[in-house]
Protein backbone atom coordinates (compact mmCIF):
# COMPACT_ATOMS: atom_id res chain seq x y z
CA UNK A 1 0.00 0.00 0.00
CA UNK A 2 2.81 2.35 0.91
CA UNK A 3 4.80 1.52 -2.00
CA UNK A 4 1.40 2.30 -4.36
CA UNK A 5 0.87 5.72 -2.73
CA UNK A 6 4.90 6.69 -3.23
CA UNK A 7 4.19 6.01 -6.98
CA UNK A 8 1.25 7.99 -7.08
CA UNK A 9 2.62 10.78 -5.89
CA UNK A 10 5.98 10.64 -8.48
CA UNK A 11 3.51 10.48 -11.08
CA UNK A 12 1.16 13.28 -9.08
CA UNK A 13 4.80 15.71 -9.39
CA UNK A 14 5.28 14.47 -13.04
CA UNK A 15 1.93 15.40 -14.58
CA UNK A 16 2.10 18.74 -12.31
CA UNK A 17 5.35 19.89 -14.04
CA UNK A 18 4.36 18.49 -17.46
CA UNK A 19 1.08 20.72 -17.06
CA UNK A 20 2.49 23.62 -17.08
CA UNK A 21 3.29 23.91 -13.49
CA UNK A 22 7.14 24.57 -13.30
CA UNK A 23 6.71 28.03 -11.52
CA UNK A 24 5.67 25.86 -8.39
CA UNK A 25 9.13 23.49 -9.07
CA UNK A 26 11.51 27.21 -9.41
CA UNK A 27 10.54 28.90 -6.49
CA UNK A 28 10.52 25.60 -4.77
CA UNK A 29 14.61 25.74 -5.97
CA UNK A 30 14.68 29.61 -4.97
CA UNK A 31 14.26 30.26 -8.89
CA UNK A 32 12.22 33.05 -9.50
CA UNK A 33 9.06 32.28 -11.91
CA UNK A 34 8.94 33.24 -15.79
CA UNK A 35 7.60 36.96 -15.70
CA UNK A 36 9.07 37.99 -12.21
CA UNK A 37 9.76 41.69 -11.81
CA UNK A 38 13.01 42.48 -11.27
CA UNK A 39 12.96 46.26 -9.69
CA UNK A 40 17.07 47.76 -9.61
CA UNK A 41 17.28 49.87 -6.78
CA UNK A 42 20.11 53.03 -6.76
CA UNK A 43 20.86 53.71 -3.45
CA UNK A 44 22.78 57.30 -3.45
CA UNK A 45 23.81 58.30 0.49
CA UNK A 46 25.93 61.23 1.22
CA UNK A 47 29.16 59.64 1.86
CA UNK A 48 30.32 56.09 1.74
CA UNK A 49 33.26 57.27 4.80
CA UNK A 50 30.04 57.83 6.77
CA UNK A 51 28.85 54.79 9.41
CA UNK A 52 25.20 55.94 9.49
CA UNK A 53 24.61 55.81 5.97
CA UNK A 54 26.74 52.22 5.88
CA UNK A 55 23.48 51.19 8.14
CA UNK A 56 20.98 53.01 5.92
CA UNK A 57 22.77 50.62 3.10
CA UNK A 58 22.02 47.40 5.35
CA UNK A 59 18.96 48.15 6.11
CA UNK A 60 18.02 48.63 2.31
CA UNK A 61 19.81 45.57 1.42
CA UNK A 62 17.74 43.65 4.15
CA UNK A 63 14.71 45.12 3.12
CA UNK A 64 15.80 44.21 -0.68
CA UNK A 65 15.70 40.29 0.76
CA UNK A 66 13.10 40.00 2.71
CA UNK A 67 10.74 41.44 -0.09
CA UNK A 68 12.30 39.05 -2.64
CA UNK A 69 11.38 36.21 -0.14
CA UNK A 70 8.21 36.89 0.24
CA UNK A 71 7.06 38.11 -3.29
CA UNK A 72 7.71 35.40 -5.83
CA UNK A 73 6.95 37.70 -8.54
CA UNK A 74 9.57 40.67 -7.56
CA UNK A 75 12.69 40.39 -7.13
CA UNK A 76 14.41 43.48 -5.78
CA UNK A 77 18.32 44.31 -6.25
CA UNK A 78 20.03 46.94 -4.33
CA UNK A 79 23.32 48.89 -6.22
CA UNK A 80 25.38 51.22 -4.13
CA UNK A 81 26.05 54.22 -5.71
CA UNK A 82 27.52 56.45 -3.30
CA UNK A 83 30.68 59.11 -3.62
CA UNK A 84 33.36 58.25 -0.99
CA UNK A 85 33.45 61.66 0.27
CA UNK A 86 30.80 64.02 0.03
CA UNK A 87 30.22 65.86 -2.63
CA UNK A 88 26.68 66.97 -3.93
CA UNK A 89 28.39 66.99 -7.70
CA UNK A 90 29.39 63.34 -7.17
CA UNK A 91 25.83 62.74 -6.20
CA UNK A 92 24.93 64.25 -9.40
CA UNK A 93 26.87 61.74 -11.29
CA UNK A 94 26.23 59.16 -10.08
CA UNK A 95 22.77 59.28 -10.65
CA UNK A 96 23.29 60.92 -13.71
CA UNK A 97 25.17 57.10 -14.72
CA UNK A 98 22.70 55.42 -12.43
CA UNK A 99 19.61 56.65 -15.36
CA UNK A 100 22.10 55.64 -18.06
CA UNK A 101 22.42 52.05 -17.08
CA UNK A 102 18.55 51.86 -16.76
CA UNK A 103 18.18 51.79 -12.75
CA UNK A 104 14.10 51.50 -11.89
CA UNK A 105 14.79 53.79 -8.71
CA UNK A 106 16.67 55.78 -7.29
CA UNK A 107 16.83 56.69 -3.22
CA UNK A 108 19.15 59.63 -2.18
CA UNK A 109 20.26 61.56 0.67
CA UNK A 110 21.02 65.24 -0.22
CA UNK A 111 24.16 67.40 0.57
CA UNK A 112 22.91 70.19 -1.30
CA UNK A 113 18.95 70.15 -2.34
CA UNK A 114 19.60 72.82 -5.13
CA UNK A 115 22.02 71.02 -7.01
CA UNK A 116 20.29 67.50 -6.49
CA UNK A 117 17.15 68.96 -7.42
CA UNK A 118 18.13 68.97 -11.24
CA UNK A 119 19.58 65.57 -10.89
CA UNK A 120 16.21 64.11 -9.22
CA UNK A 121 14.15 65.88 -11.99
CA UNK A 122 16.56 64.72 -14.58
CA UNK A 123 15.86 60.97 -13.41
CA UNK A 124 12.01 61.35 -12.76
CA UNK A 125 11.49 62.70 -16.55
CA UNK A 126 13.79 59.94 -17.99
CA UNK A 127 10.83 57.19 -15.90
CA UNK A 128 12.99 57.12 -13.08
CA UNK A 129 11.10 57.36 -9.45
CA UNK A 130 13.05 59.12 -7.02
CA UNK A 131 13.06 59.07 -2.96
CA UNK A 132 14.78 60.95 -0.57
CA UNK A 133 15.60 59.69 2.77
CA UNK A 134 17.44 62.22 5.65
CA UNK A 135 18.02 65.24 3.52
CA UNK A 136 15.27 66.70 1.22
CA UNK A 137 15.03 68.37 -1.80
CA UNK A 138 11.34 69.73 -1.27
CA UNK A 139 10.80 71.37 -4.61
CA UNK A 140 12.17 68.39 -6.63
CA UNK A 141 9.56 66.00 -8.33
CA UNK A 142 10.78 63.61 -5.80
CA UNK A 143 7.89 61.12 -4.63
CA UNK A 144 8.17 60.87 -1.40
CA UNK A 145 10.83 61.87 1.85
CA UNK A 146 11.57 59.77 5.01
CA UNK A 147 13.46 61.18 7.50
CA UNK A 148 13.20 62.99 10.79
CA UNK A 149 11.73 66.68 11.60
CA UNK A 150 15.07 68.25 11.95
CA UNK A 151 14.26 71.41 13.54
CA UNK A 152 13.14 69.44 16.49
CA UNK A 153 15.92 67.35 16.61
CA UNK A 154 17.93 70.70 16.69
CA UNK A 155 15.44 72.32 20.05
CA UNK A 156 16.15 68.70 21.54
CA UNK A 157 20.19 69.27 21.10
CA UNK A 158 20.04 72.54 22.71
CA UNK A 159 17.66 71.72 25.62
CA UNK A 160 19.82 69.11 26.70
CA UNK A 161 22.59 71.15 26.50
CA UNK A 162 21.60 74.03 28.36
CA UNK A 163 20.66 71.54 31.35
CA UNK A 164 23.96 70.06 31.17
CA UNK A 165 25.54 73.60 32.14
CA UNK A 166 23.31 75.11 34.22
CA UNK A 167 21.63 77.57 31.50
CA UNK A 168 24.72 79.64 31.57
CA UNK A 169 28.27 80.06 29.55
CA UNK A 170 29.52 80.11 26.35
CA UNK A 171 28.80 77.11 23.55
CA UNK A 172 29.70 76.66 19.93
CA UNK A 173 27.60 74.84 17.02
CA UNK A 174 29.25 72.38 14.87
CA UNK A 175 26.87 72.11 11.85
CA UNK A 176 28.35 69.84 9.31
CA UNK A 177 28.04 70.68 5.67
CA UNK A 178 26.81 74.15 5.68
CA UNK A 179 24.39 73.13 2.34
CA UNK A 180 22.61 70.14 3.89
CA UNK A 181 19.75 71.05 4.23
CA UNK A 182 18.68 68.87 7.16
CA UNK A 183 21.59 70.11 8.98
CA UNK A 184 20.26 73.58 8.81
CA UNK A 185 17.22 72.60 9.72
CA UNK A 186 18.68 71.09 12.87
CA UNK A 187 21.06 73.90 13.40
CA UNK A 188 18.23 76.75 12.90
CA UNK A 189 16.40 74.53 16.01
CA UNK A 190 19.65 74.62 18.11
CA UNK A 191 19.55 78.62 17.62
CA UNK A 192 15.80 78.67 18.22
CA UNK A 193 15.73 76.60 21.39
CA UNK A 194 18.14 78.95 22.74
CA UNK A 195 16.81 81.85 22.78
CA UNK A 196 14.90 81.24 25.79
CA UNK A 197 18.25 80.85 27.77
CA UNK A 198 19.02 84.27 28.45
CA UNK A 199 22.70 83.20 30.29
CA UNK A 200 24.00 81.32 27.00
CA UNK A 201 25.61 82.37 24.17
CA UNK A 202 26.67 80.80 21.18
CA UNK A 203 29.97 82.32 20.24
CA UNK A 204 29.41 80.94 16.51
CA UNK A 205 28.33 78.14 14.15
CA UNK A 206 31.00 76.03 12.74
CA UNK A 207 30.83 74.11 8.95
CA UNK A 208 33.09 71.48 7.44
CA UNK A 209 33.56 68.45 5.40
CA UNK A 210 31.31 65.70 6.75
CA UNK A 211 34.00 63.35 8.18
CA UNK A 212 35.99 62.42 11.41
CA UNK A 213 39.22 64.39 10.44
CA UNK A 214 37.87 67.84 9.63
CA UNK A 215 35.33 67.62 12.33
CA UNK A 216 38.02 67.18 14.81
CA UNK A 217 40.02 69.73 13.33
CA UNK A 218 37.30 72.36 13.85
CA UNK A 219 36.03 71.27 16.95
CA UNK A 220 39.96 71.72 18.32
CA UNK A 221 40.60 74.77 16.61
CA UNK A 222 37.57 76.66 18.00
CA UNK A 223 38.21 75.34 21.66
CA UNK A 224 41.43 76.55 21.14
CA UNK A 225 40.10 80.16 20.19
CA UNK A 226 37.50 79.79 23.59
CA UNK A 227 39.09 78.96 26.17
CA UNK A 228 35.98 79.28 28.48
CA UNK A 229 33.83 77.24 26.13
CA UNK A 230 31.37 75.50 28.06
CA UNK A 231 29.56 73.46 25.45
CA UNK A 232 29.10 71.91 22.06
CA UNK A 233 25.66 71.41 20.66
CA UNK A 234 26.77 69.44 17.98
CA UNK A 235 24.16 68.78 14.88
CA UNK A 236 26.32 65.38 13.63
CA UNK A 237 28.50 62.73 15.56
CA UNK A 238 31.18 63.32 13.06
CA UNK A 239 33.92 64.37 15.40
CA UNK A 240 33.61 60.63 17.32
CA UNK A 241 33.69 58.24 14.47
CA UNK A 242 36.55 57.51 15.55
CA UNK A 243 39.30 58.21 18.43
CA UNK A 244 41.41 61.08 17.51
CA UNK A 245 39.48 63.27 19.76
CA UNK A 246 40.05 60.60 22.68
CA UNK A 247 42.61 62.22 24.49
CA UNK A 248 42.53 65.66 23.08
CA UNK A 249 39.47 67.41 25.29
CA UNK A 250 38.76 67.04 29.26
CA UNK A 251 35.50 66.37 29.90
CA UNK A 252 35.39 68.09 32.98
CA UNK A 253 35.58 71.53 31.06
CA UNK A 254 32.85 71.41 29.06
CA UNK A 255 29.93 68.65 28.05
CA UNK A 256 29.05 67.87 24.27
CA UNK A 257 25.77 67.00 22.81
CA UNK A 258 25.37 65.55 19.59
CA UNK A 259 23.23 63.67 16.90
CA UNK A 260 23.94 60.17 15.97
CA UNK A 261 24.64 57.07 18.35
CA UNK A 262 26.56 54.29 16.63
CA UNK A 263 28.91 51.88 18.62
CA UNK A 264 32.30 53.28 16.98
CA UNK A 265 31.11 56.56 18.85
CA UNK A 266 30.40 54.58 22.35
CA UNK A 267 34.19 54.88 23.52
CA UNK A 268 33.73 58.57 23.77
CA UNK A 269 30.53 58.57 26.16
CA UNK A 270 32.62 56.00 28.28
CA UNK A 271 35.22 58.53 28.88
CA UNK A 272 32.86 61.03 29.98
CA UNK A 273 33.93 63.22 27.00
CA UNK A 274 30.18 63.32 25.24
CA UNK A 275 27.73 63.77 27.78
CA UNK A 276 24.72 62.63 25.73
CA UNK A 277 24.25 61.62 22.07
CA UNK A 278 20.65 61.61 20.27
CA UNK A 279 20.42 58.51 18.11
CA UNK A 280 18.49 57.70 14.62
CA UNK A 281 16.98 54.67 13.66
CA UNK A 282 19.60 55.04 10.35
CA UNK A 283 18.83 51.07 9.72
CA UNK A 284 15.38 52.24 9.13
CA UNK A 285 16.84 55.20 6.04
CA UNK A 286 17.33 52.28 3.56
CA UNK A 287 14.59 49.71 5.02
CA UNK A 288 11.79 52.20 4.53
CA UNK A 289 12.47 53.64 1.51
CA UNK A 290 12.84 50.06 -0.57
CA UNK A 291 9.58 49.51 0.95
CA UNK A 292 7.51 52.66 0.05
CA UNK A 293 9.55 52.06 -3.83
CA UNK A 294 7.89 48.45 -4.09
CA UNK A 295 4.52 49.69 -2.72
CA UNK A 296 4.65 52.22 -5.34
CA UNK A 297 5.88 50.05 -8.56
CA UNK A 298 4.93 46.38 -7.53
CA UNK A 299 1.80 46.68 -5.52
CA UNK A 300 0.67 49.53 -7.35
CA UNK A 301 -0.29 51.64 -3.55
CA UNK A 302 -0.28 55.29 -3.05
CA UNK A 303 2.77 56.58 -0.71
CA UNK A 304 2.76 59.52 1.47
CA UNK A 305 4.84 62.27 0.18
CA UNK A 306 6.33 62.86 3.48
CA UNK A 307 6.74 60.06 5.89
CA UNK A 308 8.55 61.48 9.30
CA UNK A 309 10.64 58.79 10.89
CA UNK A 310 9.94 57.83 14.14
Amino acid sequence: MKIMTKKVVVLFVCLFLVLGCQDVADELVGKKPEGAKTINITMVAKSSENPVFLSAKIGAEAAAQEISEKYSMVDVKIEWRTPQFESAYGQAEKIANAIKDGTDAIIVSCSDDSILTAAINSAVDSGVVVMTFDSDAPKSKRFAFYGPIDEEIGEKVMNELAGLIDEEGEIAILGGNRDAPNLLNRVKGIKKAAEQYKGINIVGEYYHPENAEAAAAEVLRVNALYPNLKGWAMVGGWPFFDDQLLDKIEPSKMKIVAVDALPVQLPYIEKGIVSALFGQPTFRWGKVCVEKIVDKLHHKKEVEEINEMK
